[in-house]
């Protein structure tokens, strides 16, 4: 049986190295190759090509979610896998999004590590339990903003508000643009921010970019 190649990204050598050691204690495993940073990890995946990538996300010079979505975009089958310390839910639903199929946080232990690599090299996804809830969580955040959206859409109009919005404008600057008058700027954002359940200007934009209202 072919070994398992893997290639451990992580910034704090210490831990990339024991990671290393007590993943090369197990036979059908093979470390091909280490980068403590996100730009080494997608120059080592292009020499390398692992079946693996165990990706930490807070690096220097490029983050493990920008890495991970280079490396997938040209190498498809490759398998990324957050090992991280990072629990925030929008940063593990985005590393999910760029295309990773497993989510573990460092004090895992050794035989789940184990059991989880070889779990998505037969083609499954491997997400921690603790992390599955916060994944959950964020879903549910999304879909009820979605239905929001859905039951009160945003005419075309507030659609060119918002873009503008988007882009710093004030009011009056908006009411000139679309030549429009400048209450009637303000009525518009008063029927958005009621359509979109959104407290400010802020949170509008960053629900409409969300639902692909507006573009980012």
């Amino acid at each position: 049986m072919e070994q398992i190649k893997i290639l451990v990204v992580d910034d704090h050598s210490l831990m990339r190295e024991g990671l290393c050691r007590l993943l090369a204690l197990e036979p059908s495993f093979e470390i091909i190759a280490q980068a403590n940073n996100g730009l080494e990890a997608i120059d080592s995946a292009k020499k390398e090509q692992p079946h693996v990538i165990l990706m930490d996300i807070n690096m220097p010079k490029l983050n493990g979610i920008a890495a991970s979505k280079e490396i997938l975009k040209e190498y498809p089958d490759i398998k990324v896998m957050a090992l991280t310390v990072c629990e925030e839910e929008e940063q593990i639903f985005e590393f999910i999004q760029a295309g990773a199929v497993g989510y573990l946080l460092k004090d895992v232990q050794a035989e789940i590590l184990i059991d989880a690599v070889k779990t998505v090299c037969d083609g499954e996804s491997y997400i921690y339990p603790p992390i599955a809830k916060k994944i959950l969580n964020q879903f549910n955040k999304v879909s009820q903003e979605l239905e929001k959206v859905r039951k009160n859409p945003i005419s075309v109009r507030e659609v060119e508000v918002l873009t503008l919005v988007s882009r710093g404008l004030t009011n009056k600057e908006i009411a000139g643009e679309l030549f429009i008058s400048e209450k009637t700027v303000k009525n518009h954002i008063t029927n958005i921010f009621h359509k979109l359940d959104a407290k400010d200007r802020t949170e509008a934009v960053v629900i409409a970019m969300k639902n692909k209202l507006i573009e980012a």
